[in-house]
């Protein structure tokens, strides 16, 4: 089998290496033959062993990066070790274990990212994703960098043939996370949304996602195509007059429902962006974690800060037949892919994930069809 993996966290460390050892598929296992995997902040913090996202030019050129660790230590710690990375990924199920029931040989199945004991008030409750002994695939368990993945039956869905493979493994973090993340906000027709990061790949599914839900979307970005080739009512490229243009959009209301997921950076105006009885949440700090809140705006407009993290197994459930049936009525979610590469250039798609320059997702190619 051939795997991403390092023994040793660091870029420096990550080797591409085959002949690794096929998974062992216990009873209520599957082994998924892994076909596209999206590279994600995720594996990027895994790999580096850092909670930020940093680069640095080379050679002047701006679109030449590499990697430089942030000067405030942050690990993160991963298990086991070596390692194989990989977040979220789709493929084809090559075998099943004894006691598979609801899976079989053949089925296009994609990863839902949280490992749970489903055993816990979370679990029992249908909040896996905050499983009190549970974790994340890729950084508590090996992930989809890999050939091949052994997953438990309960971390795999079926994928309907009308979803392709770059909305699929677009599904188990991006989609899910802004899904659930609307969902927590109570995010409701006519609402102004605010979503800063509105390219990325969270960001993508934020905007077409409170477009269906009827809200009005205001998407922060450079990129014009957020806009033209995903629906969002207005586009803000002056990140020096967000405030400005969200009062003048909103005829001085302020937005209902903010997305503010990259962090320190963008605090201040995510938070001044806020209107009355407004709900801002975050689910990601790619600039930094440590903020100052002002507590008397906080209640004097009663604002609710939410935090929000995946989702649960139901509304992954969800996720994939609203996907689907988008598809089907000729109202495909749209994921933008910007560059794809194959698993023995996992350097340069990390490279490109960092780049200023990114248009969309960064994909890698495992197993082509």
């Amino acid at each position: 089998m051939r795997a991403a993996i390092f023994e040793k966290q660091g870029f420096e460390n990550l080797q591409v290496k085959n002949n690794l050892q096929t998974p062992r598929v216990s009873d209520y296992d599957v082994l998924i033959k892994v076909v596209v995997a999206g590279v994600n902040p995720i594996d990027y913090y895994v790999i580096s062993g850092y909670r930020t996202l940093q680069y640095q030019q080379k050679d002047n050129d701006p679109k030449q990066l590499k990697y430089r660790k942030p000067p405030l230590k942050s690990e993160l710690p991963v298990n086991p070790l070596p390692h194989i990375p990989g977040a979220e990924f789709a493929g084809v199920i090559e075998k099943t274990g004894s006691h598979v029931r609801n899976l079989k040989q053949g089925d296009r199945v994609v990863n839902y990212n949280r490992f749970f004991d489903n055993t816990c008030d979370m679990c029992v409750s249908g909040n896996e994703m905050l499983c009190r002994k549970g974790g994340l695939i890729s950084v508590n368990n090996d992930g989809g960098f890999s050939e091949q993945v052994c997953l438990p039956q309960n971390n795999v869905f079926k994928i309907p043939d009308n979803i392709d493979w770059n909305t699929s493994v677009s599904l188990p973090v991006s989609g899910l996370t802004a899904f659930h993340a609307l969902k927590e906000a109570q995010l409701k027709f006519n609402d102004y949304l605010l979503v800063f990061g509105a390219s990325g790949n969270t960001g993508m599914f934020a905007v077409q996602l409170g477009k269906r839900i009827g809200s009005k979307v205001i998407a922060i970005s450079r990129k014009k195509w957020v806009k033209e080739e995903h629906g969002a009512d207005y586009l803000i490229t002056d990140y020096n007059h967000i405030l400005e243009d969200v009062k003048k959009i909103t005829n001085e209301k302020m937005a209902d429902v903010v997305i503010s997921s990259l962090g320190k950076d963008t605090w201040k105006n995510s938070f001044s962006s806020i209107g009355i009885n407004g709900r801002w949440i975050s689910f990601g700090t790619m600039t930094g974690s440590n903020v100052e809140l002002n507590i008397q705006e906080l209640y004097s407009k009663q604002i609710k800060l939410i935090g929000s993290t995946g989702g649960n197994r139901e509304e992954f459930r969800e996720l994939i037949e609203f996907v689907s049936y988008s598809n089907e009525i000729s109202n495909p979610l749209k994921i933008k892919v910007w560059k794809r590469f194959n698993l023995e250039d996992i350097n340069k798609a990390f490279e490109s994930l960092v780049d200023k320059e990114r248009e969309g997702r960064v994909l890698l190619d495992i197993n082509k069809d």
